[in-house]
């Protein structure tokens, strides 16, 4: 059997540095406009709009129309797994501002990564929900134990609902910048809205990073027994 040689596409998709930095912008989870990820990625415009698309053509990019205007996002979830597992794989970025530094350290405490929490956070937020034995692993991912079953219905979270998502239910992500894992899938989207909802997380603009709030330092604690800090940067 011939090896199939499209895979090559991708691989020049995400080669390339300007996509490579729109797709790391759109791990947000959210569509954007060109002019913004143009911006966000520091090239023109027109350059943005090139590669758009490109990545739209190979199925990697997202296009939703509203009057006359295009944003753009994210195929899916197999998409952004793979350039989180790219991330996870890069040297670190070269630091050469403050404001890059405090960007960096803020994407590396807690932020999206396309629809569910990441970084460090996201990662002791994981480890949390095992210690107490509301998840357990296995070798799909992660599994929800009976104790987690009791727990999500506590926590407003349907999963039978959540369950007949057409997507993987509740996998393993490996943390760029941790080096670990943490929960994705349906049911780590499922979280982070829970904890977008009840304003326990922010979404902050023009970044991956998520704002903790006073009301989620509380409930981290409580629930979880996880003291979160204030490092936004």
């Amino acid at each position: 059997m011939k090896a199939n040689s499209n895979v090559a596409v991708i691989a020049s998709l995400v080669s390339e540095t300007s996509r490579a930095a729109i797709l790391t912008v759109l791990l947000d989870g959210r569509f954007h406009a060109a002019s913004e990820l143009a911006y966000m990625a520091g090239i023109q415009p027109q350059t943005a709009s090139f590669h758009l698309a490109k990545m739209v053509n190979a199925n990697v990019v997202a296009v939703e129309k509203q009057g006359r205007h295009r944003y753009y996002g994210i195929r899916n979830q197999e998409v952004a797994q793979v350039m989180e597992s790219l991330l996870s794989l890069a040297p670190p970025a070269q630091i050469k501002s403050l404001r890059q530094a405090s960007e960096d350290k803020a994407l590396r405490y807690a932020r999206t990564c396309y629809d569910h929490l990441a970084g460090s956070i996201g990662v002791q937020l994981t480890n949390a929900l095992l210690r107490a034995g509301i998840l357990r692993e296995d070798k799909e991912g992660f599994a929800v134990t009976e104790d987690g079953e009791d727990f999500f219905a506590s926590f407003q979270i349907d999963l039978e609902q959540v369950k007949k998502k057409r997507r993987s239910f509740s996998h393993k992500c490996l943390d760029w910048s941790e080096r670990r894992h943490h929960l994705a899938g349906a049911l780590g989207n499922a979280l982070l809205e829970k904890l977008l909802e009840v304003n326990w997380v922010q979404r902050l603009p023009n970044t991956r990073a998520i704002k903790i709030t006073s009301e989620g330092k509380r409930g981290f604690k409580e629930v979880f027994s996880l003291d979160v800090e204030d490092e936004q940067g």
